[in-house]
């Protein structure tokens, strides 16, 4: 058998029944013959139209020719653009409200009746909290007056210490850091 030079070296490997390769293959794979549309995974939540009417008990009103005008559903189906199975199970305040059955509201509990330990907890959740400023830390301050005793006041030199500096800080942040600390030691 000889090789086929319009076809790629995987093409003619597969056609003497060889395997190009002995790993798993890492892309590039041929496509197969198949239509697309059938290997597709299909999504659960797109939203499809109507397939077709469901067989009902509707009303029908008519004109005096006998033309339908009108089509009147007789029972109320809630929407289900997702497909959910369990709508159809689901009695809640939406399908109840449709019925016209209109239920009291809870109020809550009344200002009066609260506990007085209540009230307490509720002043206290609602009381400001005074927001500390972040301070620097001793290992941090030890950590800036090693760059400035080694380098002075070049934040780009300290910025590319690799010994000094193994975070890889920029020279904005070392320099913010230590404008703050000698802001906070006057």
């Amino acid at each position: 058998m000889e090789r086929n030079k319009k076809e790629t070296t995987t093409q003619n490997y597969r056609r003497l029944g060889l395997v190009s390769r002995l790993r798993a293959p890492t892309g590039g794979v041929e496509p197969t013959l198949r239509s697309s549309a059938a290997s597709k995974p299909k999504n659960p939540f797109a939203i499809h139209g109507a397939k077709g009417t469901a067989a009902g008990e509707v009303q029908v009103e008519r004109d005096e020719d006998g033309k339908i005008i009108r089509v009147i559903s007789t029972e109320r189906k809630r929407p289900n653009p997702l497909n959910d199975p369990l709508v159809e199970l689901d009695t809640d305040s939406e399908a109840e409200s449709a019925d016209g059955d209109d239920g009291k509201e809870w109020g809550g509990l009344e200002g009066e009746d609260q506990n007085e330990i209540v009230k307490q907890l509720e002043g206290e959740a609602n009381r400001p909290v005074e927001k500390k400023p972040r301070t620097a830390s001793s290992r941090e301050a030890e950590w800036l007056q090693s760059l400035v005793d080694r380098h002075g006041d070049d934040t780009t030199a300290m910025a590319r210490d690799r010994k000094l500096n193994p975070m890889q800080q920029t020279a904005a942040d070392i320099a913010k850091r230590i404008r703050k600390r000698k802001g906070d030691s006057k």
